[in-house]
């Protein structure tokens, strides 16, 4: 009797550890679905990295020079500077 014992018990055990790789915590869809997770963040804090790095070197230009500063304003403001004749197309 005590042979037919172990037996059951390791296979028990053994159905006990299949479970918990399969849909226990920390199993392998879990595991998964996180590696998708981590993935999309990075490619989220890549991009967010881009436009850092695009708006730190705006922030430099308009820091050191006026040109920046000119551009934008005749870009997104219209202005002209005095004598000067803007002439818009529109296409």
């Amino acid at each position: 009797m005590r042979f037919r014992v172990v037996p059951v018990i390791l296979v028990l055990l053994l159905l006990i550890l299949q479970w918990q790789l399969w849909a226990g915590r920390g199993s392998v869809r879990q595991v998964a679905q996180q590696k998708e997770a981590l993935a999309r963040q990075k490619e989220i804090n890549t991009k967010a990295a881009i436009e850092n790095d695009r708006l730190t070197s705006e922030v430099n230009d308009l820091k050191e020079g006026l040109e920046m500063v000119e551009e934008r304003a005749r870009q997104e403001l219209g202005m002209v500077k005095p004598n000067e004749v803007f002439v818009q197309i529109t296409r």
